[in-house]
């Protein structure tokens, strides 16, 4: 497996996850008090941006829409400003971008194949 397909993969997982532990909330300020899952969905969004930025520069710049460069400053946000996250700005980024990052990596993972 390549580095970047495993980068991918990876990307894939923690997407996965938080959908996982962000369904069932009504809103942000209730998924902020479930302090585990809250955490979780961070920690799964560090690794969104810590794959995102080991993918080499040469695919990065094949897959040119994705927002690569976004991800990996909301995983900076994430993991240097962690008391000053917005939950409001979790839950909008799950979801109105995390569906479409989703579908933009399961078919860059399909084009592996």
């Amino acid at each position: 497996m390549s580095k970047d397909l495993g980068n991918l993969k990876a990307i894939q997982e923690s997407i996965e996850k938080i959908f996982r532990f962000s369904q069932n909330f009504e809103s942000a300020q209730q998924l902020y008090q479930d302090e585990v899952r809250f955490d979780a969905i961070l920690m799964n969004f560090v690794v969104i941006g810590e794959s995102a930025a080991r993918l080499t520069k040469e695919f990065k710049e094949k897959a040119s829409l994705v927002p690569w460069k976004e991800i990996v400053a909301f995983r900076n946000i994430v993991a240097h400003n962690y008391f000053g996250v917005d939950p409001e700005e979790v839950s909008d980024i799950i979801r109105k971008h995390l569906p479409s990052l989703k579908m933009q990596i399961n078919r860059l993972v399909d084009d592996f194949s």
